[in-house]
C-alpha cells in the first residue's frame, strides 16, 4: 500500500513539474515574440526616418557646424630635365590682312592695258559690280561701253571720231585687236590708250597671247574679255559689241537715249532647223543643254550691265561650248543666243541692233564698197524695218550696220551730217 501511495505521489509531483515547465516555456515564448516585435517595429521606424531625412541632410549646410580643414597644398612638380634639342623656332607672325578700299574698285582704271589673267580680271569685274550695288551715288552719269573687236586697225575711226565728238563722259571705248597688231592711234583720238590686252593665260615665264580666229571659240573668249574690262567701270551701264567694219546709223544723242532708256537687252536668238541651225548641235552637251534649247543668232549684241555680269560669270555653259562646239559648230553664233534664251529670255528683245545683209547667202554677209553707199541704202537701214521697243511699235530697229569697206569712209563722212544727223 505504501508503495502504491508513493508511486501516486511521484506521479503527481511529475505532473506538477511538467505543468510548471510548460508555463515557463509559454512565458519565455511570449517574451521572445515581444522582443521580435519591438525589434521589427524599431527597424521599420529607423528605415523610414532615414529615407525621409536623406534629402534634407544632403542639402543641409553641415559645414556651418563642423570645422573644415584647408586642403593640403599641391605637390610641386619636379623640375624639367634639360633637353638636348634646340628650342623650336617662334611661330611665324600672323599674315597681315590687306583690306582694299571701295574706292580702289569703284574708280575706273586709268589705263586699259594691264597684266591681269582672265580669272583675276573676272573676279575684279564682279567685285566692282557687287560693291557698286551698295554705292549707287558713286555710279555717276550712266555711260555706254563701245567695244570694238577688230582684226587690226580701225579704218573707219574718223567717222566714229565725229560720232563721239562733244559727248565726253557719256561713253567708254574698248579696242581688242589681234596680238600681232603694232599700230597706234594719235593722242588726240578717242581711241588712244583704249586697247585692252589680248592675253589669255599669263605666266611668269611664257605669256600666251590670245589670237582671235573666225569660227573658233577664242572669238567668244575675246568678247568675254571685252565685257570684263568694260565692267571695271561702274558707270558703264550698256555694252555694245562692234567690229572694224561697223558704222553708226544715227547720231550719238539718239543712240545713247535709245540704249539707256531700253528695258531689255538685244541678243538675237532663234530656232533654225537644218544643217546650219539644229544640225550643229552636239549630243554630248546633254543633259546640260538639249536640242530644244539650242539657238542661233548674230554675235553682234547689246546688253545691260546685269546680263553682262551673268555672261562673264557663267561657269557651266561657257566650258560646255568650248569643249563640244567646234567647227562646223560656231560658238559665236550659238553660245550667247542659247545661254541668254535659256535663262534670261524674258529680259531680251530677241533681236540685234546691227543691220547686216544676208540676202546673197553664203557664210559671210554682203560687203559694201564705195559705190554701194547711197542715201537710199542708209535710209533703208535706218527706218526700213518694224519692231517693238519697250513694248511699242517703232521703225527704229537698227542703230548700227556692217560690213563697210575702208574705201567707203569719204562718202560716209559726206553723208553723216545730212542723213545720220551728226551733231
Amino acid at each position: 500500500m505504501k508503495n502504491e501511495r508513493k508511486q501516486q505521489q511521484q506521479q503527481q509531483g511529475q505532473q506538477i513539474s511538467n505543468q510548471k515547465a510548460f508555463q515557463y516555456f509559454q512565458m519565455n515564448l511570449h517574451s521572445l515574440v515581444m522582443h521580435f516585435f519591438i525589434f521589427g517595429t524599431g527597424l521599420i521606424i529607423g528605415v523610414t526616418l532615414t529615407l525621409c531625412l536623406k534629402d534634407t541632410l544632403l542639402d543641409f549646410p553641415l559645414n556651418q557646424f563642423f570645422f573644415q580643414s584647408p586642403p593640403p597644398p599641391p605637390t610641386p612638380l619636379p623640375p624639367p630635365r634639360p633637353s638636348l634639342r634646340p628650342p623650336p623656332p617662334p611661330p611665324p607672325p600672323a599674315a597681315t590682312r590687306i583690306e582694299i578700299k571701295e574706292e580702289e574698285y569703284l574708280e575706273p582704271p586709268a589705263k586699259t592695258m594691264h597684266n591681269m589673267e582672265d580669272k583675276e580680271l573676272i573676279r575684279r569685274a564682279s567685285m566692282v559690280s557687287l560693291i557698286g550695288k551698295s554705292s549707287m551715288k558713286k555710279r555717276g552719269v550712266p555711260k555706254v561701253a563701245f567695244m570694238f573687236l577688230s582684226k587690226g586697225n580701225l579704218p573707219l575711226a574718223p567717222l566714229w571720231e565725229k560720232f563721239f565728238n562733244g559727248h565726253e563722259g557719256l561713253y567708254s571705248i574698248y579696242f581688242h585687236p589681234q596680238p600681232s597688231f603694232n599700230g597706234s592711234m594719235p593722242k588726240e583720238s578717242v581711241f588712244y590708250g583704249r586697247r585692252i590686252p589680248s592675253k589669255n593665260n599669263v605666266t611668269t615665264f611664257s605669256p600666251k597671247m590670245q589670237v582671235v580666229e573666225w569660227g573658233k571659240f577664242n572669238m567668244v573668249e575675246a568678247e568675254r574679255r571685252l565685257l570684263a574690262n568694260a565692267l571695271l567701270d561702274l558707270s558703264n551701264q550698256r555694252f555694245v559689241l562692234l567690229s572694224e567694219s561697223c558704222i553708226p546709223l544715227f547720231n550719238f544723242t539718239t543712240i545713247y537715249s535709245y540704249l539707256i532708256n531700253s528695258t531689255t537687252s538685244f541678243v538675237e536668238s532663234y530656232d533654225l532647223p537644218g544643217p546650219v541651225g539644229r544640225g550643229r548641235f552636239n549630243k554630248r552637251m546633254k543633259p546640260h543643254l538639249t536640242l530644244e534649247q539650242w539657238r542661233k543668232g548674230s554675235q553682234w549684241f547689246e546688253m545691260n550691265r546685269e546680263l553682262a555680269l551673268e555672261v562673264i560669270l557663267d561657269s557651266k555653259y561657257f566650258p560646255l561650248f568650248k569643249r563640244f562646239c567646234r567647227p562646223s559648230c560656231y560658238s559665236d553664233e550659238h553660245y550667247l543666243p542659247s545661254f541668254v534664251t535659256l535663262w534670261f529670255g524674258e529680259k531680251n528683245a530677241n533681236r540685234s541692233l546691227t543691220w547686216v545683209d544676208w540676202s546673197k547667202g553664203g557664210p559671210h554677209p554682203t560687203k559694201f564698197g564705195r559705190l554701194e553707199v547711197t542715201t537710199e541704202l542708209l535710209k533703208g537701214m535706218r527706218s526700213g524695218s518694224s519692231c517693238l521697243f519697250n513694248g511699242e511699235r517703232t521703225n527704229v530697229c537698227y542703230l548700227f550696220a556692217r560690213k563697210f569697206l575702208p574705201n567707203t569712209l569719204d562718202r560716209l563722212l559726206r553723208f553723216a551730217p545730212k542723213i545720220m544727223m551728226f551733231d
